[in-house]
């Protein structure tokens, strides 16, 4: 397992944020749930991934990592802020949801099981 200070290096090469090439290894189901502990807020019958201070390249790499690797049916969100900026959010479908609870909830903290409807 990567230390803080390597994940850190990763993620943040030359202070700027991206999602890494290698992401495909590193999101295993225990940085998944992380992830979504994090970064995920509830939806009405899904999940989003705030993902807004990512590229949208780098949001589309995440995301074909969530579908490839691990079978959930996602889309990405435009998100169109008061400045005028759009942001890119990673929406997990409701019926990616059943799946995406047996992939993270054994990782989960009893605290954020709201984030995953339960």
């Amino acid at each position: 397992m990567l230390c803080k200070t390597e994940l850190h290096s990763l993620f943040y090469p030359n202070k700027i944020k991206l999602v890494p090439h290698n992401i495909y290894e590193l999101l295993t189901p225990v940085a998944l749930a992380h992830m979504i502990m994090a970064d995920g807020s509830a939806a009405r019958h899904g999940l989003f991934l705030c993902t807004n201070s990512y590229t949208i390249k780098d949001v589309v790499r995440l995301m074909n990592v969530l579908m490839i690797r691990y079978r959930l049916e996602c889309n990405i969100y435009l998100k169109r802020r008061q400045n005028g900026k759009i942001e890119h959010l990673i929406y997990i479908r409701q019926r990616s949801m059943p799946l995406l609870r047996s992939i993270v909830t054994p990782y989960f903290h009893p605290s954020m099981l709201y984030k995953l409807g339960l």
